[in-house]
């Protein structure tokens, strides 16, 4: 009797255990991947007008949540969609002036400090491949998307010896933005980079040129579950 009881109840916990584990792997194997992000880059500046330059590390941060839809039984290819902060600390020799009705651009080397800071609500939107499991988060990842910027704070500044000016929200800086991205790389390592489609300027001009001014970021992406 003991031994019916015994084999009766290694039973029981087998079939326990058993179901656990298929209802753990149902779960798990619905696994979603890389749903948080933090990107580190230089922003370069492309079609900039002529003896522009930049200086020191011009830095974009850029931050925020994708929700991973996966789209194949495997779940490697997905669809991200997700809503996102970028933060923007362009450092140049570009001196603006307030003026009215329009401010004055110009190229000036006297400058102490020189900057352009720029802060975005992004919407970006991606398609992904990873050769994922639910068993490892160590794997290969192309993510490739768009995404568009809206521009809600904005400052410039100037400062040298014998002047100085700051311009916080100016009208002729572009609100949106848009462009292309691509993110590559293995685990933890991830290559980044974006390329703005619209200048930074609208009508804003130097001389009888137009200021433009393009985005170029490159630099690296973190993912976290």
């Amino acid at each position: 009797m003991r031994t019916i009881i015994l084999l009766l109840y290694i039973l029981m916990f087998s079939a326990s255990y058993s179901q656990d584990t298929e209802n753990k792997i149902a779960v798990d194997s619905l696994f979603r991947e890389d749903q948080f992000y933090v990107s580190l880059s230089y922003n370069l500046l492309r079609n900039s007008p002529n003896n522009y330059s930049q200086y020191s590390f011009s830095s974009g941060v850029t931050l925020g949540f994708l929700r991973d839809m996966p789209i194949t039984k495997d779940r490697n290819w997905s669809i991200g969609l997700g809503l996102g902060y970028s933060y923007n600390d362009i450092k140049h020799n570009l001196k603006i002036i307030p003026s009215s009705p329009n401010n004055i651009y110009s190229i000036d080397n006297s400058y102490d400090k020189s900057k352009l800071i720029l802060h975005y609500a992004e919407l970006p939107i991606e398609i992904r491949w990873r050769n994922a499991t639910y068993t490892s988060h160590k794997f290969w990842r192309i993510y490739t998307g768009f995404k568009f910027s809206y521009l809600f704070a904005s400052k410039s500044i100037f400062e040298s010896n014998s002047e100085s000016y700051t311009i916080n929200r100016s009208n002729e800086i572009v609100n949106l933005q848009y462009g292309p991205y691509l993110s590559v790389g293995y685990n933890t390592v991830n290559l980044y980079a974006y390329y703005g489609l619209k200048s930074h300027f609208g009508d804003a001009k130097i001389g009888d040129k137009d200021m433009r001014l393009n985005s170029f970021n490159v630099g690296f992406i973190f993912y976290i579950l």
